[in-house]
């Protein structure tokens, strides 16, 4: 669920930069006003409550997947990675043997003087 929530939310953000893109800024219809080109196919306002109702819904797309994967990052879970692995049993500590004294084995240097 959360990486589907997660692809949707990426998919939707690089759809709304590239809608936003697409709109005009205000001051591009200033030279439609003052006989431009007319936009025919749209109606006389052009493209703009089309794509002002696109953004809309990308936008409120945008900011409910971002409160839910708000929600999911805040829920503290009850699971753990080490849940699947098996306990190891604890080795039983047997006593270290003591070197046997050796005439023969060489003795260590002497530490500090």
């Amino acid at each position: 669920m959360l990486t589907l929530l997660t692809i949707v939310h990426i998919v939707v953000c690089l759809f709304l930069i590239a809608i936003v893109l697409l709109q005009h800024g205000k001051g591009a219809s200033m030279g439609a006003a003052f006989g431009g080109s007319s936009q025919t196919v749209f109606g006389t306002e052009g493209p703009v409550p089309l794509l002002n109702k696109i953004t809309t819904g990308a936008a409120i797309i945008f900011m409910l997947t971002s409160i839910s994967l708000a929600y999911m990052s805040t829920r503290v879970g009850d699971g753990s990675v080490m849940k699947e692995v098996a306990p190891v049993a604890e080795p039983q500590s047997a006593p270290i043997p003591l070197p046997s004294a050796d005439k023969d084995a060489p003795m260590a240097p002497a530490q500090g003087k």
